[in-house]
């Protein structure tokens, strides 16, 4: 599987694996079935149930177009309304553990998925071949819309152990300090923790000295270092995150 090596805000390369132009395909038809799935309940609920029919004899062309595109208005809006809401996931992308990203590893923006969704419309042109070939030439799988946004779709397939993602071992006991980690996100979350620990295994204390101001400035926080190391800060962030998003083995 491939790889992408997205460079952080720390200027440290994580890897990532690609999604599979297999594993889009997929995603991209259970969301296509999910969606027809919605027009055939629509239609039947609202021509057979509600007797739209009837009540469209008496309209125009125009009005009677109208009201198709206000039936069918969620389907258009799907991909970027949910990827907005799910951090980058659609119902197909969540079964198939593949996720939207941005190249410099931060949470994609909704005008990320903007961008994303109007260049859909030339990426399904011709059947869908347009994204179909750009995925195949492009380095990391990215259609054209990827490629305008700065995005790439990633595997959340990994196998790799609580070490390596956001989970952190806390007691029930466990009473967080910094509530404002909400702010967060999961993926932020991975980021921290993945430069936190490489930095610690060459005890670069330039890395963590930066990746603690970041988080310091992101949420607004003010440590005193004679009370708390920035490693410990780190490390009680890590664990905070967990706390208040319920993660947990």
């Amino acid at each position: 599987m491939s790889q992408i090596a997205i460079n952080t805000s720390q200027n440290v390369n994580i890897n990532f694996n690609i999604a599979s132009v297999g594993e889009r395909m997929l995603a991209f038809i259970i969301d296509l079935l999910i969606k027809v799935a919605y027009v055939v309940i629509v239609f039947y609920l609202f021509f057979n149930v509600f007797d739209l029919g009837y009540l469209l004899a008496g309209l125009d062309q125009w009005s009677v177009i109208a009201v198709y595109i206000v039936l069918t208005f969620p389907v258009y809006i799907y991909p970027v309304v949910l990827e907005s809401l799910m951090e980058g996931q659609t119902p197909g992308k969540k079964l198939m553990k593949i996720r939207v990203v941005k190249i410099d590893g931060y949470q994609a923006s909704f005008g990320d998925y903007m961008i994303r969704w109007v260049f859909r419309l030339i990426d399904t042109s011709a059947a869908g071949v347009v994204g179909l070939i750009s995925m195949i030439v492009s380095k990391n799988n990215q259609r054209l819309g990827d490629i305008a946004s700065g995005t790439a779709v990633i595997s959340l397939k990994n196998t790799i152990n609580i070490s390596h993602t956001i989970l952190e071992n806390i007691h029930e006991d466990y009473v967080p300090s910094f509530p404002q980690v909400i702010a967060l996100s999961d993926n932020d979350m991975r980021i921290i923790k993945d430069n936190y620990t490489k930095a610690l295994k060459v005890d670069d204390r330039q890395i963590i000295s930066r990746l603690s101001d970041k988080i310091k400035s992101i949420l607004k926080l003010e440590i005193d270092p004679k009370k708390m190391t920035e490693r410990q800060f780190i490390n009680v962030v890590i664990k905070d995150y967990n706390y208040y998003t319920g993660k947990d083995n």
